[in-house]
């Protein structure tokens, strides 16, 4: 199989070096359960898309210090792509940002939570077991670093998983589009530095509360299994 990586930003320029760039990430992670898989990234936030949409065989959508909302020139072409590829019944996978700009372009809606900032490892309750889940679990926790939530579903949408910081924390687009708020490609080392590079931006409280959930245990393989189980049904 081969994915396309739609990438909409950068690791930050102190951390790359070190943790490398989300595609990178992304490959590990599911390489970790395939290492067969192929990866095209397309830099969406400079205007780079593929010429054919079937030039792979699925995509993904990474996260971003952008909100959806923000008018920042590339946002709005990758809303449109994002609904050819829901008119085409892509499978596509979003990822925090990619969650939401995919809820915001098939007509739900994401706004900046007055929950404040979301750090650390965040457990989620499943609110419903798809059949193409081969491991289902009734809680999972995975790392995340969000302010914004979506907060209304597109047509078609449904919660597979939430929390009480962020309701719609899994969501299922009819058959063929999947998506996280929580970052599965995320290391604990990371997002502690990414912690520690932003504490001023994130504040003191919020970094500490953040650093201590890193004590907890984290489910990115059996998230990596059913993202290639969605992919591949």
């Amino acid at each position: 199989m081969k994915i396309g990586v739609l990438k909409t930003d950068d690791v930050r320029k102190e951390l790359v070096g070190e943790f490398g760039e989300y595609p990178e990430m992304f490959a590990d992670l599911l390489r970790s359960q395939d290492p067969e898989l192929a990866f095209t990234t397309y830099e969406v936030q400079h205007g780079h898309y593929p010429d054919q949409m079937d030039e792979v065989d699925a995509y993904l959508i990474t996260g971003s210090k952008a909100g959806v909302y923000d008018n920042k020139d590339w946002i709005s072409p990758l809303m449109d792509f994002v609904r050819k590829l829901h008119e085409a019944r892509k499978p596509t996978i979003g990822i925090c940002f990619g969650h939401q700009l995919i809820a915001q372009a098939l007509g739900g809606k994401t706004c900046k939570s007055d929950k404040g900032w979301g750090l650390g490892v965040h457990t989620y309750e499943m609110q419903e077991t798809p059949s193409w889940m081969s491991e289902p679990m009734t809680k999972f926790s995975l790392l995340v670093t969000h302010q914004d939530q979506v907060e209304t579903l597109p047509p078609g949408g449904r919660v597979l998983a939430s929390s009480e910081f962020c309701p719609m924390a899994m969501l299922q687009v009819d058959d063929h589009m999947l998506s996280f708020q929580a970052h599965p490609e995320f290391s604990k080392p990371y997002s502690n530095s990414l912690m520690e590079l932003r504490r001023e931006a994130f504040g003191e409280k919020v970094v500490e509360k953040g650093q201590i959930s890193l004590q907890n245990d984290i489910h990115e393989n059996v998230v990596a299994k059913w993202m290639l189980e969605f992919l591949r049904r």
